[in-house]
């Protein structure tokens, strides 16, 4: 489950990277205790829960046997980063 304010940090922190370092790099390290996956925006079919700059911020529950996108931040325990093309 993401801890409150934690949305808040991990948009800031996301705010404050440069988008030709590796922003999952940076994430991962901010942030060790979620899952994160990162691709291409074309790549996911939802809608997601957040931008960023050129990211999509999708939530990621894995609790269970399956893992999928959820809209409910008390079910997520990791993000999907989708970078969008400069014309996205």
């Amino acid at each position: 489950m993401l801890a409150a304010g934690e949305l808040t940090n991990i948009e800031q922190t996301l705010a404050t990277i440069d988008t030709a370092s590796e922003p999952c790099l940076t994430l991962r390290q901010t942030f060790p205790h979620l899952a994160w996956i990162c691709c291409e925006a074309s790549d996911m079919t939802q809608s997601p829960f957040r931008r960023v700059g050129q990211f999509d911020l999708h939530l990621l529950d894995s609790g269970g046997q399956c893992a999928q996108i959820t809209d409910d931040p008390q079910r997520a325990n990791g993000i999907v980063l989708a970078k969008r093309s400069g014309n996205s």
